[in-house]
């Protein structure tokens, strides 16, 4: 019985170890919303002009995308799909994997469960963090992935950074005046995107509720259903204990 005792403990603390083990970065905290359907969509338009080509989401089909995204065959064949793949085909790229353990150093990962597994707010602060680093392969570095191996694929977007951006919300004051310097964020470009901090920051709300919902497709539904359950097991309750007081009634 102590075995067992013991066994289970350390089943049950396990996650919590592996979660803590890592250095803590803090997080720009982001509240998507996977009802926004013009937000997903724009999203799976960034993923697929900029990250798709490496990062595959072999997990996920074509038309299932499509469909839940609200998206016709024709439009998403058109203008989302860039190789010979069908409409019912799973999302994998053409990406040969030694070509890209040359270019990179080691395969891009299928990101199709990226959400679930790094969580949504460390997507928006990595893909926010990028900034320039001349001591690196491809001359860029990220705040919370240190010494990343893979390009800032967004610059032409965002720009590059010309020093490790702060998190948001971390305000550092002038030690004389007292007044607020920065609270966060990149401060200055190296070299300017075509997007505004605003623009930017909005496109990446658009691919991290993209991801997030290519993580967890039923999201929504297992929520929903969640909610029915609870009521049917609520109405139940009250069913119940109005047919046991009546039984009981009569008993003293």
């Amino acid at each position: 019985m102590r075995k067992f005792l013991t066994s289970l403990v350390i089943i049950l603390a396990a996650p919590f170890s592996i979660a803590a083990g890592g250095p803590s970065v803090p997080l720009d905290h982001i509240d998507n919303d996977l009802t926004d359907t013009a937000s997903l969509q724009s999203g799976a338009k960034l993923y697929m002009n900029y990250c798709w080509s490496c990062h595959a989401l072999g997990y996920a089909r074509y038309n299932r995308v499509a469909r839940d995204l609200n998206i016709s065959e024709e439009l998403f064949t058109e203008f989302l799909m860039f190789n010979e793949d069908k409409f019912g085909d799973h999302m994998s790229n053409s990406v040969p994997v030694d070509d890209a353990k040359r270019w990179f150093g080691t395969a891009p990962p299928d990101l199709t469960l990226v959400a679930r597994l790094r969580g949504t707010d460390w997507l928006n602060t990595y893909l926010r963090g990028f900034y320039e680093d001349e001591s690196r392969p491809w001359g860029v570095n990220n705040s919370v992935f240190k010494d990343v191996g893979m390009p800032h694929v967004l610059l032409e977007l965002q720009g590059l950074c010309a020093e490790k951006p702060e998190p948001l919300g971390e305000a550092k004051y002038d030690p004389l005046t007292g007044s607020v310097i920065t609270t966060g964020g990149c401060q200055s470009y190296s070299i300017e995107g075509s997007m505004s901090t605003a623009e930017y920051d909005e496109a990446i709300y658009d691919l991290v509720n993209f991801l997030d919902y290519m993580g967890e497709p039923t999201k929504l539904d297992r929520i929903r259903l969640g909610w029915m359950v609870l009521g049917f097991l609520l109405i139940l309750f009250i069913v119940s204990w109005l047919y046991t007081r009546e039984l009981n009634k009569d008993i003293h």
